[in-house]
């Protein structure tokens, strides 16, 4: 009997990756996916909790592609390996602060370790030549495969065929002929391969299934970063920087106010970790003040928060102030005009 010939295929939730896995499957080869959780990912985060995003389904992405594929599926928390990625990107950042290439490397890389450890023989992706600008152009894919260590047992079924022969074709563990030529940013040979296949649903045809390279992310981070003082972050950060309307008057604290009532349960988890506000005399959202605000700074804070209630017309509204030490303070402000708040306070 010959051996089943086995890959791991990167899983990010999108269509891409989906169609590559299927793409193999149909060869005969045994292909399991795995998804590397970061904490950016932007799918089953405020998409669930987001009223804007209602109609979208509130699922696992890749969890989701792993069952339409019957495919069993390994996700695995990388947070903490993913920090120096992040911090010290060897190749630097694309237009935010998305380290694409050194992300990509550094994906493949645990992908080979991880068939190494289990026995299995080549590794897919779902990237397509001169689809992303960073770490998908015809320059930047060898890098990839070389500064990874996995060579030619990197397969990329969806534009194989204007790559160097892998290992898998080599070998007849594929054939070359029933993988593709895609190139360019142009989803139309993906959505008609996803036809072919039969996939009615799926994520993200336009691809982007990261916050790294969202601009007001990324100016978010960034501002985490400089009035820390320090690079560090924690899980908490990441997903606190993906909700609610972030303004910082000044460098001691900011003010985070919640958009809309999914955001306001979220951060209502957090009410024990942060300084929180909300207007007792109208209806308002929920706000939480990061940082170390002195008393004028709470007083300011109170009348920005002021101007995103039912009270914003009035000239005085009550907001009840919940300190750490367990002080509930009751105050009286006077709303804030929109032109008082200048557009330089929003992050």
């Amino acid at each position: 009997m010959s051996k089943q010939i086995k890959a791991v295929a990167l899983i990010s939730g999108g269509l891409d990756s989906m169609l590559a896995a299927q793409t193999v499957m149909q060869q005969g080869v045994h292909v399991e996916g795995i998804n590397f959780f970061t904490g950016f990912c932007v799918e089953g985060h405020t998409h669930a909790i987001r009223k804007k995003d209602k109609a979208k389904p509130k699922r696992n992405n890749s969890l989701w592609v792993a069952e339409q594929l019957g495919m069993k599926l390994h996700i695995v928390d990388i947070i903490e390996e993913y920090k120096d990625v992040l911090i010290n990107p060897k190749h630097g950042y694309g237009a935010n602060m998305n380290p694409c290439l050194d992300c990509k490397i550094f994906m493949v890389n645990k992908a080979k370790q991880w068939i190494q450890e289990n026995d299995f023989d080549f590794i897919i992706t779902g990237e397509v030549m001169g689809q992303r600008p960073m770490s998908q152009r015809k320059e930047t894919m060898p890098i990839v495969a070389r500064e990874s260590g996995a060579d030619d047992l990197l397969l990329r079924p969806l534009c194989a065929k204007n790559l160097p022969i892998t290992k898998p074709e080599r070998e007849g563990w594929v054939n070359r002929e029933l993988l593709h030529d895609f190139s360019g940013r142009s989803r139309k040979p993906q959505m008609a391969l996803a036809d072919e296949f039969g996939f009615e649903d799926y994520a993200q045809p336009a691809g982007g299934c990261c916050f790294l390279t969202d601009e007001s992310y990324s100016k978010k981070l960034v501002d985490l970063w400089e009035t820390r003082g320090d690079k560090d972050y924690d899980l908490d950060d990441v997903m606190l920087l993906k909700v609610g309307r972030h303004i910082r008057p000044n460098p001691r604290f900011k003010i985070m106010v919640a958009r809309e009532e999914g955001e306001a349960r979220f951060m209502t988890g957090y009410k024990k970790t942060f300084i929180n506000m909300n207007c007792s005399t109208h209806r308002g959202p929920l706000a939480l003040l990061v940082g170390e605000p002195n008393e004028d700074d709470i007083k300011l804070a109170a009348q920005i928060l002021a101007r995103y209630g039912q009270g914003r017309e009035t000239e005085d509204v009550g907001v009840e102030v919940r300190l750490l030490n367990g002080e509930i303070l009751q105050i009286n402000v006077k709303p804030l005009l929109a032109t008082e708040i200048p557009q330089a306070w929003f992050i």
